[in-house]
């Protein structure tokens, strides 16, 4: 009793130290929304993967605000930015920089490439080869790019914003499997609703365009991670979340045997951690010390979409990995 009385005592200090320190969460996201209508849930996921510190694959149509949204986020944190767009002909020295001759003192010079900078948003990834690929997704992984015979750390905060168009795949590279996990969030980007694209009109349509303002810095960012790291999570929670890891390895033992035949592969064990990182993230958010059911179900599918794969019975009865999620989180019981 005296345990549970102590832990309870130190998750109230640590809500109380949130709350204060967590304000810049209300002023960044009402400061990005002077510029980009709607796409809340997009704005969130963005800034849970800066406190995370993870990756981000957005699938949406063009035109949805996707670069936008991005850039906007870079203004208000005071953070450089680097848009690439990813061609057929790219080559991995467009993207982390080579060594240029200097004919003045006949040395050869690193010159280093767009990936130096805090946020890359990476348009339409699926485009460039797999070499290209694998050199970001390199720089992702160990946070750091050789140039020559030298290592070179990244900025931090640093990541990875990469979209792709959900419908032209004609002349693409798909994302292999591996790559894919390499990725916090898959968020997928739809339209706005009648009345948001109507606050998009009367916005856009003025002779100068909205700009946001620096509301905090990157310091900021890398402080607040260190606070989500101590967000506390009960063992009930963490059995929770491997309920619903271990339900898309095992359908069959989670009471949903449906589900065996449409399921491929199953969630890996960076799902797992990602959900515990990402729901303690949600709390932070939500100015909490500790982590709830719901901030696991919020984050659920943005973590699992594109790490659970259906298989081709699933798609020809029209099942994707999102219908198998809803499933899970329906079945597994919630503590």
């Amino acid at each position: 009793m005296a345990f549970m009385s102590t832990v309870s005592t130190d998750v109230r200090a640590l809500t109380e130290e949130i709350k204060s320190r967590s304000q810049f969460v209300d002023e960044l996201l009402a400061e990005t929304s002077k510029v980009v209508v709607g796409q809340r849930t997009l704005l969130e996921r963005l800034l849970l993967a800066l406190l995370c510190d993870g990756h981000v694959l957005l699938e949406g149509l063009p035109g949805l605000a996707k670069t936008l949204t991005i850039k906007t986020l870079a203004d208000v944190i005071h953070a450089n930015f680097q848009r690439i767009q990813f061609t057929p002909d790219l080559l991995p020295a467009d993207l982390i920089g080579t060594m240029i001759f200097n004919p003045k003192t006949g040395e050869f010079t690193p010159k280093k490439g767009p990936i130096f900078t805090n946020l890359v948003l990476a348009d339409e990834i699926n485009r460039a080869p797999a070499k290209v690929q694998s050199a970001l997704l390199e720089a992702m992984g160990e946070r750091q790019v050789t140039i020559g015979d030298t290592t070179y750390p990244l900025e931090d905060p640093f990541i990875v914003l990469a979209t792709q168009n959900p419908i032209e795949q004609e002349g693409t590279y798909p994302l292999p499997e591996a790559q894919l996990d390499r990725f916090l969030f898959k968020i997928k980007v739809s339209y706005p609703t009648m009345q948001e694209e109507k606050g998009i009109l009367n916005r856009m349509s003025g002779v100068r365009a909205p700009r946001a303002q620096k509301v905090c810095q990157p310091a900021q960012i890398l402080e607040a991670r260190e606070l989500v790291s101590r967000i506390y999570m009960d063992e009930k929670i963490k059995d929770y979340i491997l309920g619903i890891v271990f339900a898309s390895r095992f359908p069959e033992k989670a009471g949903l045997p449906q589900l065996k035949p449409w399921i491929q592969v199953g969630a890996s064990p960076r799902a797992t951690l990602a959900l515990a990182r990402s729901a303690r993230a949600h709390a932070f958010i939500e100015h909490r010390g500790f982590v709830t059911p719901e901030d696991v179900k919020a984050v659920a599918y943005d973590v699992l979409r594109h790490r659970i794969l259906v298989t081709f019975e699933a798609e020809a009865d029209g099942v994707d990995s999102e219908r198998v999620i809803q499933k899970i989180l329906e079945r597994v019981e919630v503590p």
